[in-house]
């Protein structure tokens, strides 16, 4: 299992948001590269990138820093999300050295786009899934479905899909613990491997989250840029489950 630190992109900056309002954003870095640099010195074994203002633009706006980190990065592996909705983007961001895409807003509109996606990029597509109460929210969180999260992921179970990352709207950013029960149960409920997401707060996070089945990684944001969890120790952490 691994923790997956996040950069959050907003106009051209690294910030974290609370509940996905992009009014409500904190600015952490105005240098995404050297951001990027800096979790790998502390221990990341993966990137989580988000390209915010492509979340609500429905097209990529950060695609040459995005672009950047991963030419820093060449071994590094680095999922991106936010505005993809097409498989010239895919195929843009995997030729640019990104390992996976996220499709969100996509998947829960056209769910056939991610299944032809699967088959066209092999390996390489993650499902985001982003809830309020359990129910799916789109374009950047702005629009709330009648779609259970569940119901969605089990939609994806023989696509082929990568992985699912699992936001708790309610919690992103607000340091409140992550939704351990829910995002368990999504993992089991479709069969496949989920990333959990919002709320991850400290190592007693990790901790709850450590060994639970179907759970691939964690993504936290708020938590490593403020300090109350530290990368290193809340990996070492999950290094131990095995040993």
């Amino acid at each position: 299992m691994l923790i997956i630190p996040a950069i959050d992109l907003k106009d051209g900056q690294c910030v974290r948001l609370k509940q996905g309002r992009m009014e409500d954003n904190t600015v952490f870095s105005e240098d995404p590269v050297a951001t990027a640099q800096h979790w790998v010195n502390e221990g990341a074994r993966r990137l989580h990138l988000v390209d915010l203002n492509g979340a609500f633009a429905g097209t990529p706006i950060h695609k040459p820093v995005v672009e950047a980190i991963a030419k820093a990065q060449p071994d590094l592996p680095i999922q991106i999300g936010g505005g993809i909705r097409s498989f010239e983007t895919i195929e843009h961001y995997l030729e640019a050295g990104v390992s996976f895409v996220i499709i969100g807003t996509k998947a829960a509109k056209e769910p056939e786009f991610v299944e032809q996606a699967c088959k066209r990029f092999a390996g390489h597509i993650i499902v985001g899934i982003d809830a309020i109460n359990g129910m799916v929210a789109t374009d950047g969180w702005a629009n709330v479905t009648d779609v259970k999260a569940t119901d969605l992921a089990k939609r994806f179970a023989d696509a082929g899909v990568s992985s699912i990352v699992y936001t708790d709207i309610a919690r992103d950013g607000m340091m409140q613990g992550v939704n351990v029960e829910q995002t368990v149960h999504l993992a089991q409920y479709s069969g496949i491997p989920v990333i959990a997401s919002g709320g991850v707060t400290n190592l007693d996070d990790v901790r709850l989250l450590k060994g639970q089945p179907g759970i691939l990684g964690a993504i936290t944001g708020r938590a490593i840029y403020e300090g109350t969890l530290n990368l290193r120790e809340a990996q070492l952490i999950l290094d131990q489950q095995s040993l």
